[in-house]
């Protein structure tokens, strides 16, 4: 019998649908015939792409094939070894910038501080990058928009939690709160539900969803689970190897080898993805992080 894996249709029409009235002349990214290598390892070769504002891209591929590393380059902490990548039609600066916020797997909060003051210290280093400290009239309105942002992601409850107080989905959203505070265009999401439970990672998804609606982001999320990616994305990305050695493994790199819409997607090509990009047990750690 010939299946098919759907997305939900009313999902994914909302999501084209809002797009669709966010499309410009230039796109928010562009990607021409980008290259990575360290050293004489090869990572990421020959990829072109370009991405609308508004878009959800989810990435998808086999440990060490360069997923987090486009991300990292996104965010401006790694850069091209060939090739060229725009951001409004100009070449990504060289370091994270507010219009970029990201999400890691490994929460990145101060243990010593409760949840309402690592949210206010993400505002706080947006403002004064030094220091983090503010005063006056802007720590009365960044710990007032820090309260209304902790409202949207769930921990209204929880402003004066220190992190160890909180479990793993709440530090969770807590990353989150702490990028979306200094009101970034792009989200980057390195695999950030990957160590959560079945149940929690579906409230997650339906955060994730809700926000990237409500704040009109543009996101990118790496994920290892392909029907989590298909489900959050508008498009889906398979990074893959498309040349290989025997000999010398790190010869060639990967490429964006489809770049589907969701909705619906044929059983066999949807098997076929799914078994080229389960992690290897065995897997070196040196690929392990480049991907």
């Amino acid at each position: 019998m010939n299946r098919s894996i759907h997305a939900d249709s009313d999902i994914a029409d909302g999501r084209q649908k809002s797009i669709g009235s966010k499309k410009t002349a230039t796109p928010i990214i562009q990607a021409a015939n980008i290259g990575k290598s360290y050293g004489h390892d090869i990572i990421l070769e020959r990829v072109n792409v370009t991405v609308q504002e508004g878009e959800f891209i989810t990435l998808v591929g086999a440990s060490g094939c360069g997923k987090s590393t486009f991300l990292k380059m996104i965010l401006g902490i790694e850069s091209a070894t060939r090739g060229e990548l725009l951001l409004d039609g100009k070449p990504i600066p060289n370091e994270p910038g507010s219009d970029r916020g990201i999400v890691f797997q490994q929460y990145s909060v101060f243990p010593h501080m409760t949840v309402l003051e690592n949210v206010i210290a993400a505002k706080g280093f947006q403002k004064s990058s030094i220091t983090g400290y503010l005063f006056g009239k802007q720590k009365k309105a960044a710990r007032q928009e820090a309260t209304d942002m902790l409202e949207q992601v769930g921990l209204g409850h929880a402003l004066n939690r220190y992190p160890h107080e909180l479990s793993g989905g709440m530090r969770q959203r807590l990353a989150i709160a702490q990028a979306l505070i200094c009101k970034p265009r792009i989200l980057l999401l390195d695999e950030p539900f990957g160590a959560l439970d079945p149940g929690i990672r579906a409230d997650m998804h339906a955060l994730v969803l809700s926000l990237w609606r409500q704040h009109e982001l543009t996101i990118f999320m790496v994920t290892h689970d392909l029907k989590e990616g298909f489900y959050l994305g508008t498009r889906l990305w398979v990074f893959d190897k498309l040349r290989h050695d025997p000999h010398a493994p790190n010869a060639y790199g990967a490429s964006i080898t489809y770049d589907l819409p969701v909705g619906h997607m044929p059983a066999p090509l949807y098997d076929e993805i799914d078994q080229r990009i389960r992690p290897l047990p065995n897997a070196d750690q040196n690929a392990k992080d480049h991907s």
